[in-house]
């Protein structure tokens, strides 16, 4: 078995890297998102709801999902928790099963800030974009997907989505083993990735 982790700020390009790996395995490849990890908020007002911090790691279950991980790498089924940007809330009924694979990728924007989580990684990328294209794409999903305006995606970005970023989730990047400049759309730099995680593949099979 094999975990990769891919990290990089919102709307770097990390859901196209993804994309890209599960493609191009043959193996079994199962994404584990760091965003169905928030913790839930579904007793804060309105208000708090609206200035709630999902770019900073104390917004992250880590427990839950360095545990979930371990046993997945034990080849234990888990039950995957479910959580909604809109009620800022996890389903107290609703989890999705998830079966352990030949490969593993823990894809979010903090997942490099939590040592006990980078600690089971075999293989860790790190996803770089422009600040403007990271934009114009946070903009974009968070319209498209979690049914907010303009205006609302703005200040987010300036209140929270970039100084966190320079905060906790640039300087994590001296943690990759490999950093994709220009986001997922880097034809090269996925190919020698691919290289590195089928080699990976050959040895921890041969080591089995």
């Amino acid at each position: 078995m094999l975990v990769i982790g891919i990290a990089g700020g919102s709307g770097s390009g990390k859901t196209t890297v993804v994309k890209a790996i599960k493609d191009r395995l043959k193996e079994d490849v199962v994404v584990i998102p760091q965003d169905a990890y928030y913790k839930d908020s579904s007793n804060l007002t309105d208000e708090q709801k609206r200035n709630q911090n999902f770019d900073h790691p104390d917004a992250i279950d880590w427990e839950l999902l360095c545990k979930q991980l371990a046993e997945l790498k034990e080849g234990k089924t888990v039950h995957q928790p479910v959580y909604s940007y809109i009620s800022c809330s996890r389903s107290k009924t609703e989890t999705v099963t998830v079966e352990p694979a030949d490969v593993i990728i823990i894809e979010g924007i903090l997942i490099f800030t939590c040592k006990k989580l980078r600690d089971q990684m075999d293989i860790k990328l790190f996803v770089d974009a422009d600040d403007d294209d990271r934009l114009m794409r946070v903009m974009a999903r968070d319209i498209r997907e979690r049914g907010k305006n303009v205006e609302w995606v703005i200040e987010r970005y300036s209140r929270t989505v970039k100084p966190m970023y320079l905060q906790f989730i640039e300087p994590s990047k001296r943690y990759a083993d490999i950093i994709i400049p220009q986001g997922g759309h880097n034809k090269v730099a996925i190919n020698m990735i691919m290289n590195t995680v089928e080699k990976a593949l050959r040895k921890d099979k041969k080591n089995a």
